[in-house]
């Protein structure tokens, strides 16, 4: 399933992005799946990009995700992003799918979500959020709930709007350069892209 967001700017490179809901009952039917939009919400306001989104809905199953985040990364996705199963239950398997298609890990992403959740919750403790690198994707594991994935993504502010604490989001358009990715611009009022002044384009 690909859809393309309506806020595209001609200008901005192009992006292609995965959004991957792993859940068994929602993949099944049994209830509505809340991910998928979420994620999709949620990008549509902090980018500028063009973006496409390559959707996908599926069940708790290691070679199941593996096979899905390969199958993303193959088709072109700079940046893949995960929900659900990555808590300690025994179907939570998402983080052992992740790492199995890593070329490397990246782990300043689950610490720093990690953070963010103890904010609000002490059982933050038991989420096992991972990020990867493949190839020239950036795979990012994120909590089940659409209020916890904006939070994570997106981090704290004050009641001035002032950034309390950082969300992650600030550190992926960097990490995608970094690999060889599109430059992505974000709307700074969702969530200000951090970079070093020689990796800034001049506007």
């Amino acid at each position: 399933m690909s859809e393309t967001s309506p806020n595209a700017a001609p200008l901005l490179d192009a992006v292609k992005i995965g959004i991957v809901s792993i859940s068994d009952r929602a993949s099944t039917g049994v209830y509505e799946d809340k991910g998928l939009p979420a994620l999709q919400d949620w990008l549509t306001r902090a980018l500028q990009n063009p973006v496409t989104f390559e959707a996908r809905l599926i069940p708790d199953e290691t070679p199941v995700i593996s096979a899905t985040l390969i199958a993303l990364v193959d088709a072109g996705c700079s940046l893949v992003l995960t929900t659900g199963g990555t808590g300690p239950a025994l179907r939570d398997v998402t983080p052992e799918a992740t790492l199995a298609v890593a070329h490397k890990e990246m782990p300043g992403f689950g610490e720093q979500m990690r953070q963010i959740s103890l904010k609000f919750v002490p059982t933050a403790i038991l989420s096992r959020q991972v990020a990867v690198i493949r190839d020239s994707s950036l795979i990012i594991n994120l909590p089940g709930q659409p209020k916890a994935i904006a939070e994570t993504l997106e981090g704290l502010k004050d009641a001035q709007g002032q950034q309390v604490v950082n969300g992650i989001f600030a550190a992926v358009p960097y990490c995608i350069d970094l690999i060889g990715g599109p430059y992505l611009e974000t709307d700074e009022r969702v969530c200000k892209a951090f970079r070093p002044k020689n990796a800034t384009r001049s506007k």
